[in-house]
C-alpha cells in the first residue's frame, strides 16, 4: 500500500471477498430493458433495484436485502442459482458467487511460494515459444529465455520476479499492447478479481489490489465493475521495439494443485510471420 492510501481507500477494497458489494455493483450493470422491464426517468441509480432483482429471482424483496446486507446465512445453491440467472451471469461469475457466499462444496485452496521441478522442468523444455510461471497474484516464478527476450523488450525484467499486473498498469505499457484498453487490462483485473476471492486471506494480494487501486484511476474503475473472468486462451497482439507487430496464440494451464500457479505459453502457428518473427528475436544473443 501507497504511503498516501487513505483509510477510506483501504476500506473500500474490502469488497475482495464481501458478497453483498459484488451482489449491488452487478446489479447495477444489468439493463432493465435487457430483462423485459420498463425503462423509466425516475431511476436514480444505473441497473435494476433490489425489488426488479428479487422479483426475477422469485426470491422475497427482504430475503434479497438481507442477502445483500450479509445478513441472510447459507443461502441455498437453489437462491444462488435463481439470483445468478437474474444477474445473467456466465458460469465462471456464478462459480464465484456460490464461493463468495461461502458453498462448502468448493474446497479452500493454498497458495505456494515455489515452484515445483517438474514445472520447472517443463519450463526449460520449452525453447521455441515465450513461456512463464506465474501465481495466483500473477507474480512471475519462472520464465524461459524467449519469454524475458520477449518483455525485455519494453524495460522488463522477468528474472526480478515482478509483478506482472504492476508492470501492465505501467503508463509506458499502453505504447507495447494495441488492445491495452479493450483487452489486457480488462481481463488481467478480471483475472485478478476471481484469484481473490478462491485466496481470501492472501494479505499480499489485498495489499496490491489497495496499491493499484490508490495509484491506477483505471484500475480502480475496472475493480469496481466487478467482471470475473478465467481467460485461459486468446490472442495476444504486441508492438515489439525489435520486431514490429506480433500477435500471438496465449495458453494458460492451472496446475491442478491449488497452488494457484499457472504454466503461460504464447505460440504461433509456424510459417506464418509471427513464428518467424519469434524466431528472429530468439536468434538475439
Amino acid at each position: 500500500m501507497t504511503p498516501d492510501a487513505t483509510e477510506a481507500e483501504i476500506h473500500r477494497l474490502e469488497d475482495v471477498v464481501d458478497l453483498g458489494k459484488f451482489l449491488q455493483a452487478r446489479r447495477a450493470r444489468v439493463n432493465p430493458g435487457d430483462v423485459g422491464l420498463r425503462e423509466d426517468a425516475r431511476r436514480r441509480v444505473p441497473g435494476l433495484r433490489r425489488e426488479e432483482l428479487a422479483l426475477l429471482a422469485g426470491v422475497s424483496v427482504d430475503y434479497y436485502t438481507r442477502l445483500e446486507q450479509g445478513r441472510a446465512k447459507h443461502p441455498s445453491d437453489q437462491v444462488l442459482d435463481a439470483v445468478a440467472r437474474a444477474l445473467r451471469l456466465d458460469e465462471t461469475t456464478r462459480a464465484h458467487l456460490h464461493r463468495l457466499a461461502g458453498n462448502s462444496r468448493l474446497s479452500p485452496l493454498q497458495a505456494r511460494t515455489g515452484v515445483r521441478p517438474s514445472l520447472q522442468t517443463m519450463l526449460a523444455a520449452i525453447d521455441a515459444f515465450p513461456a512463464l510461471i506465474m501465481n495466483h497474484r500473477q507474480d512471475v516464478l519462472a520464465s524461459n529465455r524467449l519469454a524475458r527476450l520477449l518483455y525485455g523488450g519494453f524495460g522488463w525484467d522477468l528474472e526480478a520476479n515482478p509483478n506482472f499486473v504492476r508492470l501492465l498498469f505501467d503508463d509506458d505499457s499502453r505504447e507495447y499492447f494495441p488492445d491495452w484498453d479493450s483487452v489486457c487490462a480488462l481481463e488481467t483485473v478480471a483475472q485478478l478479481r476471481k484469484m481473490a476471492a478462491l485466496f481470501p486471506d492472501d494479505a499480499a494480494m489485498t495489499s496490491l489490489i489497495g496499491e493499484l487501486s490508490v495509484r491506477h484511476r483505471f484500475f480502480a474503475e475496472l475493480w469496481a465493475r466487478a467482471e470475473v473472468r478465467d481467460c485461459n486462451i486468446g490472442f495476444v497482439r504486441f508492438e515489439h521495439p525489435m520486431v514490429g507487430a506480433l500477435e500471438l496464440y496465449k495458453d494458460q494451464f492451472r496446475v491442478a494443485d491449488g497452488s494457484g500457479q499457472m504454466l503461460v505459453a504464447l505460440t504461433a502457428a509456424p510459417g506464418t510471420d509471427d513464428y518467424d518473427k519469434l524466431a528472429l528475436l530468439g536468434a538475439e544473443r
